[in-house]
């Protein structure tokens, strides 16, 4: 009976008491971890954690980007003014010294007049004038180098630092790569306006075709620029993903694919000279649909090379461009949105109204160098509206 007694005392001590909880079970020898406990904690310990890139990053392809918008307004007052032609050989480094003396001047007045836009079209033109052509076409070339430089340094730098994420590296990497390309495409684009066509009787200029692709690589490079930017440096707002907010998500990228593809058009537009055809609107001279829309045989030759079929895809997608904006603005007034991407949206129906003004003045004043101009430049303002747009109603990750 005692020894019953006993064993029954070491029972309850054991389990704390009459209805106490049962203490926990001691700690491994030495306070140590089971082995898959160690190794799992271990594995957490040495992951790399994702960080986020510094501002500095965002900031500076921001300001690339504002480089490359630039260019693009610089190339497009080198092409209003005819001065595309006027530096008639291509080095990287050399082309760099101008000319200083009035030999050397010389010498580079007689190797343009050696090229068809000499001989058919400024057979008459003076040193003097043959000046400010060359330093048009000179400014932008050397604006293309600094936006080169711009973009090339930067990234070493940044790359040497470690402030690059795996898919940012990827992503700089390619558009540098662009932005080396976008220099060998300019100049052969030149080329094309440099070669005899003994064929033609047109006026010397460059291929409709190179220029368009030379603006277009320009304007991806910008577009790329940008919205990494804005996606490092504008926080995501956590909207909640509604069928209404999907819709206006597509209907954004809709909308901006629509106005890159109005300011792409407008390569051909100014390659064939198309702004001087019919200068009058909204009909084109007392037609709705002239006559020689489709003039040139094939039908596809048309869309182009034939100047009327050129300004009438240009005016048709430029209408397209505002009405969808404008339905996207009416469309956003329906959704509860944030304040910034409110801004957004209004920002890029005053901006589609300016550029439509814009456009119409400046067909109807028979394209003056300083309207078509900025006619160009608001081609890139409205597609920064797009995109800061589309950047606002990105998803958040989960």
């Amino acid at each position: 009976m005692l020894r019953a007694a006993r064993g029954g005392a070491r029972r309850l001590l054991r389990d704390g008491g009459l209805g106490g909880p049962a203490p926990p079970p001691p700690p491994p020898a030495h306070g140590r971890l089971p082995p898959r406990l160690c190794l799992q904690r271990c594995l957490l310990q040495q992951a790399p954690q994702p960080t986020a890139p510094p501002p500095a990053v965002g900031r500076w392809l921001l300001v690339c980007s504002g480089a490359v918008a630039g260019a693009v307004v610089l190339g497009g007052v080198t092409r209003l003014t005819e001065s595309g032609l006027s530096m008639v050989d291509w080095h990287l480094v050399k082309e760099m010294k101008p000319p200083r003396t009035q030999q050397e001047w010389e010498a580079e007045f007689q190797k343009y007049q050696k090229f068809p836009e000499f001989k058919i079209l400024n057979h008459d033109m003076t040193l003097a004038e043959f000046k400010f052509i060359w330093y048009m076409e000179y400014s932008h070339r050397m604006w293309g180098r600094v936006v080169g430089l711009a973009y090339i340094l930067p990234a070493a730098y940044f790359w040497r630092r470690g402030w690059l994420s795996r898919p940012l590296k990827r992503c700089v990497l390619a558009l540098c790569g662009l932005v080396c390309f976008q220099g060998l495409l300019g100049w052969y684009m030149v080329k094309s306006g440099l070669e005899e066509k003994p064929d033609s009787y047109d006026i010397p200029r460059v291929s409709q075709y190179r220029l368009a692709a030379h603006l277009g690589s320009a304007l991806v490079l910008y577009s790329a620029s940008l919205w990494t930017g804005l996606s490092l440096l504008l926080p995501r707002h956590k909207l909640p993903e509604t069928h209404q907010l999907l819709r206006l998500r597509q209907y954004a990228h809709g909308t901006t694919a629509l106005i890159f593809l109005t300011a792409l058009s407008g390569a051909f537009v100014a390659g064939l000279d198309a702004g001087l055809v019919y200068n009058s609107f909204p009909k084109m001279g007392e037609r709705w649909i002239p006559d020689d829309l489709l003039a040139f045989s094939p039908v596809l030759r048309n869309i182009f090379e034939n100047p009327t079929t050129v300004q009438f895809d240009h005016r048709i997608l430029g209408i397209a461009s505002v009405t969808a904006v404008t339905a996207l603005y009416l469309f956003s007034r329906k959704i509860p949105l944030p304040r910034r991407t409110r801004m957004a949206v209004t920002s890029l129906l005053a901006v589609a109204c300016m550029q439509v003004g814009l456009g119409i003045s400046t067909l109807l004043l028979y394209v003056p160098t300083p309207l078509a101009a900025t006619h160009q430049s608001g081609s890139l303002a409205l597609l920064s509206m797009a995109l800061w747009l589309m950047s606002e109603l990105r998803r958040v990750p989960k």
